[in-house]
């Protein structure tokens, strides 16, 4: 690209001012004004796709006065500036879609059925919610995987082992391994750090 360009003076940092005048402009739209139309001034609300052509100084003048919302009455420039909050975008009132509505309407397809809290984070399980949250499985509903298996393992477990075994077992494991057990000894201390990690496990998948 040539220095001499006006196509270069787009990203230069001090563009120069003289050789952009020259460039071929329309002349200013503005009553008895033929200086070059260096700027672009919207017409109105209703043509904002359409612009006026002006000098600096009569852009200037133009966007002094320049109202938005000429012609609008007070609760319309009210109504617009609380739908521009939401980008102009239609919104619902909170469980409108979803919620409540949602469970009315499945009451009268499903009539008699008990319909449960949707909790796909285990928010209310702990807190005693039956209706939400991951139900704890008993042995004969487990469905074991690899993973538990083998976390059932590290615990000296069997698959069939219950809730109250599973707790009991890694207190007794934790005692024996942790090192104020051992009088500070830390040779077992991988062996722990694998027994709490496979406890963890078999509680966040509902064994305990």
């Amino acid at each position: 690209m040539k220095t001499n360009s006006p196509l270069f003076d787009r990203i230069r940092v001090k563009p120069d001012q003289d050789r952009r005048l020259r460039t071929d402009l329309p002349p200013c739209q503005w009553p008895k004004c033929d200086a070059p139309a260096t700027h672009r001034a919207p017409k109105g609300r209703l043509t904002a796709s359409e612009y006026w052509r002006f000098c600096l100084d009569h852009v200037r003048e133009y966007n002094s006065t320049y109202n938005y919302f000429a012609g609008m009455t007070e609760d319309a420039v009210a109504k617009y500036q609380k739908d521009s909050l939401t980008g102009h975008r239609p919104t619902w009132k909170m469980g409108s879609i979803g919620g409540k509505t949602a469970a009315k309407r499945a009451r009268r397809q499903f009539p008699g059925v008990e319909q449960p809290t949707d909790d796909p984070f285990s928010l209310f399980g702990e807190a005693g919610d039956r209706t939400g949250g991951r139900a704890k499985t008993t042995p004969e509903e487990r469905k074991i995987f690899n993973a538990q298996r083998r976390a059932l393992e590290v615990l000296g477990l069997e698959v069939d082992a219950e809730r109250a075994d599973i707790k009991a077992k890694f207190k007794v494991l934790v005692k024996r391994h942790h090192p104020d057990a051992n009088g500070g000894d830390r040779g077992s201390e991988a062996q722990l750090r694998e027994i709490i990690q496979a406890y963890n496990y078999l509680k966040s998948a509902g064994f305990c």
